[in-house]
């Protein structure tokens, strides 16, 4: 049995969810491309993502987002990953629904601040309270998440395999994204 991956899935959750490490896995065992939002914007912009925030500020940060997913969700049968911020833009969720499905990477708070309280790479959480930004954040967010398609949720210490296969079983409950096929 093979599984035929029939539109983008769009990684779509908080900062720390796992949407590059489990994308990037996911992809690598459905046997498809793995795309990043974030990856292409700085390579577009030949600077890194707390740059462009420092010198252009968030809204042309998040324009050129738009344009980014817009253009790389069209690519079918891949699995992108993209920014925290960007599915609560309503364009985004628009596109994404119309030319993919978005999936929600549903972790705790406290799973979360575990995992980005080391990392310097978040321009978001470059304040006096890092943890109560994230945790305000967090209470903001997760109403628009909660439209997505479909949503995983993500238990602490949980391996990324594993992660992967709970993606995959979600997956299959929508035959019009994820077909079994025989060999």
């Amino acid at each position: 049995m093979t599984n035929r991956l029939k539109k983008t899935v769009v990684l779509v959750g908080m900062m720390g969810a796992g949407k590059s490490a489990v994308g990037r896995a996911l992809a690598d065992r459905l046997h498809v491309p793995f795309m990043d939002s974030d990856e292409e914007i700085e390579r577009a912009a030949a600077m890194s993502i707390p740059e462009i925030f420092e010198r252009d500020g968030e809204g042309f940060f998040r324009a050129r987002e738009s344009e980014v997913i817009a253009r790389l969700v069209k690519t079918n049968g891949a699995i992108l990953s993209t920014g925290g911020g960007a599915f609560l833009q309503e364009r985004n969720r628009e596109v994404i629904t119309t030319s993919g499905v978005s999936l929600w990477l549903d972790a705790e708070l406290q799973t979360l601040w575990n995992r980005v309280r080391h990392k310097t790479t978040r321009p978001l959480l470059r304040t006096k309270n890092p943890r109560k930004t994230l945790e305000e954040i967090y209470n903001a967010r997760v109403p628009v998440y909660a439209k997505a398609d479909l949503r995983v949720p993500s238990e602490p210490r949980q391996s990324i395999d594993r992660m992967v296969d709970k993606v995959i079983e979600t997956l299959k409950q929508r035959p019009d994204v994820l077909e079994t096929c025989d060999d």
